[in-house]
């Protein structure tokens, strides 16, 4: 994704928006917490529109690939 970036000397690895140290979470929990796009760049000048669906969309990928696994417990 050209706009996020993985780098473990920047927040540990965490995945942020590519030249910054905005990480993708911090972008959702604004989203969860009712922020708009526009509250978010007001608040962030240097995110743009497309940073904020590519975190959604990193966001989405990520969950999308994760492996469920169902455990049957016996009582």
């Amino acid at each position: 994704m050209p706009h996020i970036e993985i780098n473990p000397k920047i927040l540990c690895g965490k995945p942020v928006i590519k030249g910054t140290r905005i990480p993708v979470y911090l972008i959702l929990e604004l989203l969860a917490a009712g922020y708009d796009f526009g509250r978010i760049m007001e608040a962030y000048p240097d995110l743009k529109r497309a940073d904020i669906e590519a975190a959604i969309e990193y966001a989405s990928g990520v969950v999308k690939g994760e492996e469920v696994l169902v455990l049957k417990v016996e009582a």
